[in-house]
């Protein structure tokens, strides 16, 4: 399962979306330093997987899904926090909630609404906060070098070395290029400002008719030099409305959206920007029993996409069984898509495609 971590400063609707996005939550976490950390799932929409499910009738329909984790507000900086809890530590991005509504009750500094500022403030902390554990991994690794050289700790000092000093210059490692190797050597640090990062711009009521423009309320709170660093999107919403859609009958939900001018709700938007941002694709396993979308990343290979439904299967792989989401719906049925021959048998070598249907053939 996708793992993402929520950030933001107090009162920036942070938990608000939190609650509305996850449709189960666990009971808050304690004894991380008295922290209390949430964690909840959210369901993916699909309107691929409803097609399906509507051609199937299956007895069971279920969703990709995303993790998010939401920590209690604490009186040290943010960056601080999430690294004494392991929701935060080992989230695969980090979602950061910025402010940019009007509201006198919950009005900051000067009490003007500056989402960049906010933006950069939370920047700052993760980058200092990543800032002390390269320095310090740097020096151990130069007392080490003394010791005994080898090519894998000279390799990692290089990359941490590299890091340190972008972090210096108030650059985010995720803004890095970097090898994959290299990638892989940073993992064990669990660096903040090398997690993706998506920006969830939450406006006022008043500037709703930016929603209906993609990338137009990031724009207008000044958030162009964040995305135009790599690994980082946005996503906008309005959580006043939020709370009002979700209070509504689902026959209800979609006149009133259509009413605000939008196609769907923005916290729907949102989780579809968490598992995009982490190129995270979608294959379908369909029948009677149960419809079904398996969340894997870009370029996997077919014995590991079936590893994600059960180990068996990918131990025992013979081949994959594959046909198009446009196929399979343009056809209507399976066996008409075998009889136009777009069902194709594919080894385990084979690169699943975002909206593959794929039945797996294996031996136990």
């Amino acid at each position: 399962m996708l793992r993402t971590a929520l950030i933001g400063f107090p009162l920036s609707g942070k938990t608000t979306l939190f609650q509305l996005m996850t449709s189960h939550r666990e009971a808050p976490r304690g004894g991380h330093g008295k922290l209390d950390v949430s964690v909840g799932v959210a369901r993916v929409p699909d309107a691929r997987l409803d097609h399906l499910t509507e051609m199937y009738q299956p007895r069971k329909r279920v969703p990709a899904t995303v993790e998010f984790a939401d920590i209690a507000a604490a009186t040290r900086t943010a960056a601080q926090a999430l690294l004494d809890v392991a929701p935060f530590r080992d989230a695969d991005a980090l979602v950061h909630v910025v402010r940019a509504f009007v509201d006198p009750a919950v009005a900051r500094g000067t009490g003007s609404t500056t989402p960049a500022r906010d933006a950069q403030a939370m920047e700052d902390e993760l980058i200092l906060a990543d800032l002390a554990v390269a320095e310090r991994r740097v020096e151990r690794i130069e007392r080490d070098l003394k010791k005994a050289k080898t090519a894998e700790l000279e390799k990692e000092r290089d990359v941490i070395t590299r890091c340190r000093e972008a972090l210096e210059h108030a650059t985010p490692i995720r803004a890095l290029p970097m090898h994959e190797e290299d990638r892989k050597r940073l993992r064990g640090f669990q660096f903040l400002s090398a997690k993706p990062l998506l920006l969830v711009v939450n406006i006022d009521e008043a500037d709703l008719a930016a929603l209906s423009v993609p990338g137009r309320a990031a724009d207008e709170a000044g958030l162009g030099a964040f995305l135009a660093r790599g690994a980082t999107r946005e996503a906008a919403v309005c959580a006043k409305i939020e709370l009002e859609i979700a209070q509504l009958d689902p026959a209800d939900a979609a006149p009133f959206l259509a009413d605000l001018g939008l196609r769907e709700a923005g916290i729907d938007r949102v989780i579809r920007a968490a598992y995009d941002l982490l190129g995270y694709i979608s294959f379908f396993t369909v029948g009677e029993d149960e419809c079904r979308a398996w969340s894997i990343p870009h370029n996997t290979i077919a014995q590991v996409a079936a590893g994600e439904i059960h180990t068996d299967i990918a131990r025992g792989f013979i081949r994959a069984e594959v046909v198009s989401y446009d196929a399979l719906v343009g056809r209507g049925s399976m066996q008409a898509c075998k009889e136009h021959g777009e069902v194709r048998l594919e080894g385990k070598e084979y690169v699943v495609q975002d909206g593959d249907v794929i039945t797996f053939r294996f031996a136990t």
